[in-house]
């Protein structure tokens, strides 16, 4: 199992990631609030996509949030490093994510 400073550092990881990717993938019209919910930590973490970027990360959830994200810790930072696939994580039901169909399919660009 992964620590919360392990998964605070792969959510940093993955918006350095998006950053970098953002002029290339062109600007994305979503903005919207995102929890990050860690189920076998039970801690969370909120921040905002906004073109293309995940940006003002900090500790906590957001229940207000417009997107959530929920997975194990294992399974965060297996996603965000590349070795687990969003589509079958999904599928396996290894990893949630809750947010409108508009903004999923939004959310498949960055992913």
């Amino acid at each position: 199992m992964a620590t919360v400073d392990d998964c605070r550092t792969a959510l940093l990881g993955l918006a350095a990631k998006l950053d970098a990717n953002a002029e290339a993938r062109g600007r994305l019209d979503l903005d919207r609030t995102l929890a990050c919910r860690v189920t076998d930590l039970a801690v969370a973490f909120h921040g905002r996509i906004t073109g293309g970027r995940l940006v003002d990360i900090a500790d906590g959830d957001d229940p207000r949030a417009k997107i959530a994200l929920i997975a194990a810790s294992d399974d965060l930072i297996a996603l965000v490093n590349g070795a687990l696939d969003v589509t079958r994580a999904l599928a396996s039901r290894q990893i949630s994510i809750k947010a409108n169909p508009f903004d999923l399919l939004k959310l498949r660009k960055l992913l």
